[in-house]
């Protein structure tokens, strides 16, 4: 079709035209959308299993510990980088908590802060905290939950820091009793799974 024809007396576009013009447009702008949507799934999908997206450092773990015990015994930061082929900045990133502009910024005995995390809980574990007793905090946190719809079910993206997470975990330890239906005890393992992955011992 000629996306260009336009009537031979009022000098218009076809009407025909229009139309296919604003159907290729509409279907370029949910193809967009749903691009969108489903990378943001899976960034969060990635995040619930204890995932971290970014660059991958240029040192991994494994020589990370060698290199800050390096940086402990008084290698120097350039140094280091020449011995391991990188470049300084990844070995101050390897070090970046034993550095001295960070140790003198932080009090000794100062708890580490911790932020919230997104996790995804299942449906059936969210209903059965809806009835549940819980504290304002853990409240809020199921209240200000976002529900996702998946497939006859849904789960509830919930946003807290870690502690708040547990603490919602261990309330819904009657779900693991013989009591429970098979579904509810499923559920319940998938939710320690997401929690086990932020790499805190489940009360």
């Amino acid at each position: 079709m000629d996306l260009t024809a336009r009537h031979p007396r009022t000098g218009e576009l076809l009407s025909t035209v229009k139309f296919m013009v604003q159907t290729l447009a509409a279907a370029g702008e949910l193809q967009r959308d749903l691009q969108r949507e489903l990378t943001y799934d899976g960034l969060r999908a990635a995040e619930a299993k204890g995932s971290k997206g970014g660059r991958r450092p240029a040192i991994k773990a494994a020589k990370a510990v060698a290199v800050r015990a390096a940086y402990l015994d008084g290698r120097s930061i350039a140094a280091l980088a020449r011995e391991h082929g990188v470049s300084r900045g990844a070995v101050r990133t390897a070090v970046a908590d034993l550095l001295p502009e960070h140790t003198a910024s932080v009090p000794e005995n100062t708890p580490a802060l911790e932020l919230p995390v997104t996790l995804d809980m299942p449906g059936r574990v969210a209903d059965f905290l809806r009835t549940a007793e819980l504290d304002d905090v853990e409240r809020a946190a199921l209240d200000q939950g976002v529900t996702v719809r998946r497939g006859q079910g849904y789960t509830l993206r919930v946003t807290a820091v870690p502690a708040v997470h547990h603490r919602l975990l261990a309330r819904c330890q009657p779900l693991d009793g013989a009591a429970a239906i098979p579904a509810q005890r499923k559920a319940r393992r998938e939710y320690v799974n997401r929690v086990n992955a932020l790499g805190v011992e489940t009360p």
